[in-house]
């Protein structure tokens, strides 16, 4: 099953193949956490929120028309949940400052918030790893948010093309940062080893 296409893993995701889907989930869940995470800027907040844009959008598959704008989307959902979310939390700050005088702190603590500024920093490292065409096709749609036709204007380029562009340079971003995660944790266990 690993050697489907994007459009035949929805295919079958959208008949009720939960591994399809789940596969799709492995595609994307590195995009989607990066987009949570820029939006929330909390690591427990976005790991959250990126498994509630997948439960929403496995749920509304079938709704979806063009499988090809699958990725545009998703982070879409992404975007619009994680509004939904800070704006749920805006509104219970203001409306009861009593009420959470009174509760727990369950806000981002130290670890969270360096968790979180790794988290960014890994990313920003592992774009500036890649090739800049690479680099900036990411940036400009999944930090800077244009749209695929706003992409198309700037580069110049069919939007086709902008769409492979995606493709490429997410796969080569996950390659890097994969391996920055591989090289970090040989160097914990050497540390380790050593210590």
């Amino acid at each position: 099953m690993s050697e489907l296409t994007l459009d035949e893993l929805l295919l079958r995701a959208r008949a009720g193949d939960v591994r399809a889907f789940g596969m799709v989930v492995e595609q994307f869940q590195t995009t989607v956490y990066a987009v949570a995470l820029a939006r929330l800027r909390d690591a427990h907040e976005a790991a959250e929120l990126t498994q509630d844009v997948f439960l929403h959008a496995q749920a509304k598959l079938g709704q979806l028309r063009d499988l090809a704008c699958f990725a545009g989307w998703l982070r879409q959902i992404t975007v619009r949940m994680a509004i939904n979310r800070q704006m749920r939390g805006r509104r219970a700050t203001a409306t009861e400052p009593e009420v959470l005088q009174q509760a727990p702190d369950h806000g981002a603590g130290p670890l969270d918030q360096l968790l979180a500024q790794e988290a960014r920093q890994a990313l920003w490292m592992g774009l500036d790893e890649l090739k800049p065409l690479d680099r900036d096709t990411l940036v400009a749609f999944y930090i800077r948010g244009e749209s695929l036709q706003q992409m198309s204007r700037a580069f110049a380029t069919p939007v086709g093309t902008i769409k492979r562009r995606l493709h490429v340079a997410r796969n080569r971003l996950r390659d890097v940062l994969e391996a920055k995660d591989a090289r970090r944790g040989r160097a914990t266990a050497c540390t380790a080893v050593g210590a």
